[in-house]
């Protein structure tokens, strides 16, 4: 049997084990995490024997929204993305989630990398933390992951898994959770994996643009674009991995106040282009970092060559994607998809000696969502 961990209601700090040896641990869950108190009494009954919710890919950062901007995108056949099912299943002990399978069509080897200990897996820990706050204290779950995204992309590989298992355990149990105490969820997930910031699963889980106002109080702020907008992402991904650790540590320690308020500048400009549905100036801000950017590029092998050619092609603006390896450049409907993509694959080639893959999606504004549901009859 696959390894389980407890989902032991408390309203004590959030908190994640330090040590992770044994198996069975008890998960505790901040109270901002809980529904109401008389929901979590009442020990919700199950709403299906089984639930599948798809997450999409994410665009951190986006430029100069360091850490607290973010988009969600996917293509039409929902691959660029991760997908988990829940399950209840009588053979585990009350409150606990197992992992009972982890697949990756398109990244055999990814499969082998992960973890099946649920509190050692993204989707494992957002599942405890979402049982937790839903207080359900009489059932088991155990997940089936498949991954659709590579690790250390760039792409919110990590919250894709932790907000497609947020949705699905919530909705297994009737989807009690409110917005914000799904995305706390997966940011358990995020905190023990990459850092305590919320700029993929926000968007993973709730679409489109999002701003990560504060964490203390928890604010989020939903951007609504424009529906006539029809924004794509071309998405190059080398064949070179950047673990957020690393990317992490290579930033600047200090800040020059120029940098700073020139950055301060380009990140409320894309805020208001988002709002007005300016594609133009989504991408000229988008290409506007003078911090994380400038620091973090001669890094990935070819980048500054990369932005450059997708520029050259017509791009509307070219950037990181989160922590990297993957850069993202923005185009207005498709027109320009393939000449964009094939100029970026080539210079990442061509300079930085890479083989990259290629993707071009679109906004998602739907984040997780759920896509198949299984009857208790």
């Amino acid at each position: 049997m696959a390894a389980a961990a407890a989902a032991s209601p408390a309203t004590a700090q959030s908190s994640f084990p330090s040590t992770r040896k044994a198996t069975l641990l008890s998960f505790r869950v901040s109270s901002k995490l809980r529904v109401s108190a008389a929901a979590a009494s009442a020990d919700p009954p199950p709403a299906f024997r089984s639930v599948t919710a798809f997450a999409p890919a994410t665009v951190a950062n986006m430029g100069p929204g360091f850490d607290f901007l973010g988009c969600a995108v996917a293509d039409a056949s929902l691959s660029l993305g991760d997908t988990v099912t829940a399950t209840l299943d009588p053979t585990l002990p009350a409150g606990t989630v197992a992992i009972s399978g982890i697949t990756s069509p398109s990244f055999p080897r990814l499969a082998e990398r992960l973890s099946r200990d649920p509190l050692r897996n993204c989707a494992g820990i957002a599942a405890v933390a979402a049982l937790s706050a839903l207080g359900v204290r009489s059932h088991g779950v155990s997940l089936s992951l498949a991954k659709g995204l590579p690790l250390g992309s760039g792409l919110g590989s990590s919250a894709a898994s932790a907000a497609a298992a947020a949705k699905a355990v919530d909705a297994l149990f009737g989807s009690l959770l409110p917005r914000d105490g799904l995305v706390l969820a997966g940011l358990e997930s995020e905190k023990a994996v990459s850092g305590f910031h919320a700029d993929n699963i926000a968007p993973a889980i709730l679409g489109g643009f999002v701003l990560v106002r504060s964490y203390e109080p928890f604010r989020l702020v939903q951007l609504p674009c424009p529906p006539a907008l029809h924004l794509c992402f071309v998405l190059v991904t080398p064949e070179f991995e950047a673990p957020t650790s690393r990317m992490r540590a290579a930033l600047p320690k200090n800040v020059a106040l120029s940098h700073h308020t020139r950055n301060s500048s380009q990140a409320a400009a894309l805020v208001a282009a988002v709002l007005q549905g300016d594609a133009a100036l989504i991408g000229s801000a988008m290409s506007s970092d003078f911090i994380v950017e400038p620091t973090r590029a001669p890094l990935i092998p070819g980048m500054a060559s990369v932005k450059a050619a997708a520029l050259e092609a017509g791009a509307l603006g070219c950037t990181i994607s989160g922590a990297g390896p993957t850069a993202v450049a923005v185009i207005e409907g498709e027109e320009k998809g393939e000449e964009v993509t094939r100029r970026m694959v080539d210079a990442f080639l061509s300079v930085g000696k890479l083989k990259a893959t290629a993707t071009i999606a679109q906004l998602d504004r739907d984040g997780a969502r759920v896509i198949s549901t299984s009857s208790l009859e």
